[in-house]
């Protein structure tokens, strides 16, 4: 008899390891959850532990998959999970497959559907967070932003998404539905992820560079999302569920405006840095830049809407600083790689701010608050200032919008409705059409 090759006795091994249970193979760190958040920008794999957890990588072709080594530790249920969180419509992820490679190794293979640019990084614990190990997949190739905005819209035509006079489409997610909490509630809130091209894509044609210098182009930023819920209302409304409704109502809204494109810096349930937005921003030359966020307060009386701007010298009050330092703090919950936040990015962050861009958003934000006030109270009749990350785009007027407090009962409940809802997107969009009214955007100063 022909003695088993190599693999095939790692075949056989990893076979008998998977029959034994998951007490057997208990030792070192311990899988405490597994989560998978597909989306068209990355998917993002998380896997939680009581103890850091060693791991290596390794990128392989034909077909492509990525193979994930983790040191010291045993195959658990949890572990095991992760193998039916992958989504039909992920974009990258096609399987995952997971086994005892070998006695004091778990290897973790994630089928490809093209080819990626992986980042893998840990976090230490913070917030309700214990160690994290993450995985990002990134598209080997990135697409061009602003022919992606001209050919949504096209692609939205051919499904009959196309908005019409009013703005209305097709309904979007009601946070009265989506926004109860839970895994369920997320995937539920989500749209289908539109997978991007797995190869380079066409090149714009003349009508499309002509079309992009006379678009107005608007980024919405729904706040949090994917790891970081933001803040949580008394019967369990999450910040990043809620934003996201808003946000897509009001983009379907603003879409229906000839030569308006609105881009989301995430269209579903994903966290994306703040660096990472305002880049995406700057990426497509956005005219304005509208950050959307539910406020919280550790007193539940507190309530009303406000609008703030960036600041170059200090906080306008203690509360504006406040809030800037939690919203600041995304990153830490959400999970950042700072591997990739280079000179470059900080500079962006840290130092580009101009007295130009906060006149302008203080313009903005004024005209959004006088409109709000309409719907519900407002927290500050003024614009307030302080020195929040992601308004810090050089170029855009931008404005971070706290729409309500979710912490205070009744107007979590007013969030929650989608009537509400309605009438605060309303109000956005008049604010928007008044200050473009008076400041109207420049030509493009790049072409595709």
């Amino acid at each position: 008899m022909t003695p088993p090759s190599r693999r095939q006795a790692l075949a056989r091994g990893a076979g008998l390891v998977l029959l034994l249970g998951s007490h057997e193979l208990a030792w070192g760190a311990t899988i405490v959850a597994v989560r998978i958040w597909p989306a068209r920008d990355y998917t993002r794999v998380t896997i939680e532990s009581d103890q850091a957890l060693a791991a290596t990588h390794l990128l392989l072709d034909n077909p492509p998959r990525l193979v994930v080594d983790f040191e010291g530790l045993g195959l658990n249920a949890a572990l095991r999970e992760l193998v039916g969180k992958v989504r039909a419509d992920d974009p990258f992820i096609s399987g995952v497959r997971v086994g005892q490679f070998q006695p004091r190794v778990v290897r973790l293979v994630v089928d490809l559907r093209q080819a990626v640019a992986p980042q893998l990084f840990a976090l230490p614990p913070v917030a309700a967070y214990q160690h994290r190990l993450l995985f990002d997949l990134y598209p080997a190739q990135e697409p061009d932003p602003l022919l992606a905005l001209l050919r949504d819209k096209e692609r939205d035509k051919e499904r009959g998404k196309e908005p019409d006079k009013d703005g209305a489409t097709r309904p979007a997610p009601s946070a009265s539905v989506a926004a109860t909490g839970g895994a369920s509630a997320a995937s539920a809130s989500a749209p289908s992820v539109v997978p991007p091209a797995t190869s380079a894509p066409e090149p714009a044609t003349r009508a499309e560079r002509q079309r992009v210098n006379r678009l107005t182009i608007i980024a919405l930023d729904p706040g949090h999302g994917g790891e970081d819920p933001g803040a949580v209302g008394p019967t369990g409304l999450r910040e990043k569920d809620v934003v996201l409704a808003i946000a897509m109502q009001l983009r379907d809204r603003l879409n229906a405006q000839p030569n308006v494109r609105v881009m989301l810096t995430r269209d579903a349930d994903y966290f994306v840095p703040l660096h990472e937005r305002v880049r995406k921003a700057r990426r497509v030359q956005a005219d304005l830049f509208i950050s959307l966020h539910a406020d919280a307060f550790f007193r539940p009386e507190a309530r009303g809407a406000s609008v703030f701007a960036l600041s170059q010298s200090g906080a306008t009050s203690g509360a504006a600083r406040w809030m800037a330092e939690r919203e600041n703090g995304a990153d830490l919950v959400g999970g950042v790689n700072v591997a990739v936040k280079d000179e470059h990015v900080m500079r962006t962050l840290l130092d580009m701010s101009t007295a130009a861009q906060i006149k302008d958003s203080l313009r903005l934000g004024q005209h959004m608050l006088a409109r709000m006030g309409r719907v519900g109270a407002l927290h500050k009749a003024q614009v307030e200032q302080a020195g929040f990350a992601v308004l810090k785009a050089p170029d855009i007027p931008s404005v971070l919008v706290e729409t309500a407090f979710i912490s205070n009962p009744e107007e979590e409940a007013k969030l929650r409705d989608a009537a509400y809802q309605a009438r605060l997107v309303d109000a956005l969009a008049s604010g928007i059409a008044r200050y473009f009214a008076a400041n109207p955007p420049l030509a493009r100063t790049r072409s595709l």
